[in-house]
């Protein structure tokens, strides 16, 4: 009976895993048939537009063309007419001078003839029917008018939508993440001489599988990028998962966007625990700050009476790593670190893998530090001066020192002070390593064998720090790890 209500229960499980996905499908068509509403008015306007465009283009050509053929008629009807008028005027009078001529010839006078003879002669000579060229000025043809929009109509006739670039497809395969940076790189199915640029897009997530309806956190977008990879710098992994999609892009128009790549983005993320931190520490966040005046203000202890006793981990915080896992972030009073343990520990803790995290501190505090502690810590207890914690402790009362602790054993350390630490962690190693968190230069080493979940610890006397977290082991972190792994510990009176 009890194996049938299991199966029954994974059942049931499985029904609305598949039924939460075909829902969230659902909305995503929904969400497409609106943006496609959208999308075809859009490009229906720009279609319109752009036809209004060319229809002005068009109008404006032909008032132009035509307003040049009739400034060529006027200039020609006016040197044709202006010719036509001289010609008129010296026909009129050679006509004249004809008569007179015929006159003559008809005259019997002879000393009238002679003398009127050599007058016609002289005015024949003059007449400017002999000055006049009888080649006309301007020509009747308007073939140099002409136009043939043969070519420009088989333009037309061949505009078609804008050639769309191919979609790209993500290299899983070629992508990488480490160092808290992300390269992702993608192809073209065939190569383009007219893509111009392409455009990133990323966003954070806690879920593998197809994107959802809603998702947390927004598409941030990476535009004109001219290559076929992009890497992205400084991220701070606060969330599983990194989806990325790419498209090209033409110097007109954009294409679809690739298939949704996830990319997971492991790293140790946690938050200080203020429930159980010294009342002297001020925490904000992943700031905490020295408060001599009691600072932050102590929980009502009595509302934490009517709440049941809570598991040793945030079911939140289960996934499918084993580590690291969250404690408790509510505790009860007699939890709160006390007397001159002015310690607060972080909110999950670590039974497995490798971790790394840093800290930037007040290296004017009058003391700080930073380091791992068991879950049974207690609370009176100070970092390094017992078994269940391992730290390095700056100590600027008096005068100044770093030192590593473990319990109530301390070893001088000989380096400079840096004003950010990193820590890591190998579980399995039993390993935790401090180093400066600038030059990547190894402080200290303290091995050990951890028998059982251990928790990030901090303390601070008269100073402040803050916790940087969601980084990945860095690589330069991971190959001294792996060099320094078969090496004797140069600290074992310390563990």
């Amino acid at each position: 009976r009890w194996e049938q209500r299991e199966s029954l229960r994974k059942i049931t499980t499985t029904l609305a895993l598949k039924n939460d996905e075909i829902t969230n499908f659902i909305c995503c068509l929904k969400q497409s048939l609106e943006n496609l509403e959208g999308n075809s008015s859009r490009v229906q306007e720009d279609l319109e537009t752009e036809f209004s465009s060319l229809h002005s283009v068009l109008d404006e050509l032909r008032d132009s063309m035509v307003t040049r053929i009739k400034q060529e008629r006027a200039s020609h009807t006016y040197e044709l007419q202006s010719q036509l008028s001289a010609c008129s005027k010296a026909l009129e009078s050679s006509e004249e001078l004809l008569e007179v001529a015929n006159q003559t010839l008809c005259s019997s006078e002879a000393d009238d003839f002679t003398q009127a003879a050599k007058d016609i002669k002289d005015s024949v000579t003059m007449a400017p029917a002999f000055r006049l060229s009888l080649k006309a000025k301007a020509s009747d043809s308007m073939s140099h008018m002409m136009v043939d929009f043969t070519q420009e109509r088989e333009m037309l006739q061949a505009i078609k939508f804008l050639p769309v670039p191919a979609t790209p497809e993500i290299l899983v395969s070629e992508c990488q993440v480490c160092d808290n940076t992300v390269t992702v790189q993608w192809a073209l199915p065939e190569p383009d001489t007219k893509i111009d640029h392409y455009d990133l897009e990323h966003r954070r997530t806690n879920y593998e599988g197809p994107p959802r309806a809603r998702e947390d956190y927004p598409w941030m977008v990476v535009e004109g990028i001219r290559e076929t990879a992009y890497t992205l710098t400084g991220l701070r992994f606060d969330t599983r998962y990194m989806t990325f999609r790419v498209k090209a892009c033409n110097k007109a128009v954009a294409g679809e966007f690739s298939e949704l790549v996830t990319l997971e983005t492991h790293a140790f993320l946690f938050k200080l625990d203020a429930g159980s931190s010294h009342q002297n520490l001020k925490v904000e966040d992943l700031s905490v700050e020295w408060d001599s005046c009691g600072g932050k203000i102590i929980q009502d202890i009595r509302k934490d009476k009517n709440r049941t006793n809570q598991s040793p981990m945030h079911s939140p915080a289960r996934t499918a790593m084993n580590s690291p896992k969250r404690v408790p972030s509510a505790r009860v009073g007699r939890d709160r670190f006390t007397a001159e343990s002015y310690t607060v520990l972080g909110d999950t803790f670590i039974d497995a893998g490798q971790q790394y995290w840093e800290v930037r501190f007040d290296k004017e505090s009058k003391a700080f530090a930073v380091g791992l502690a068991l879950r049974n810590l207690g609370r009176f207890d100070q970092l390094g001066k017992s078994n269940a914690s391992w730290c390095i402790h700056l100590n600027n009362w008096l005068h100044q020192s770093l030192t590593a602790k473990h319990n109530n054993k301390a070893r001088a350390l000989d380096c400079p002070i840096p004003d950010r630490i990193g820590v890591y962690c190998n579980y399995e190693e039993g390993a935790l390593s401090f180093y400066n968190a600038r030059t990547k230069t190894l402080m200290h080493t303290f091995r050990t064998k951890f028998t059982q979940p251990v928790i990030p610890a901090f303390s601070v006397w008269n100073g402040s720090f803050s916790v940087q977290t969601g980084l990945q082991v860095p690589s330069v972190v991971q190959s001294g790890q792996r060099k320094n792994s078969g090496t004797s510990s140069s600290n074992a009176s310390l563990t």
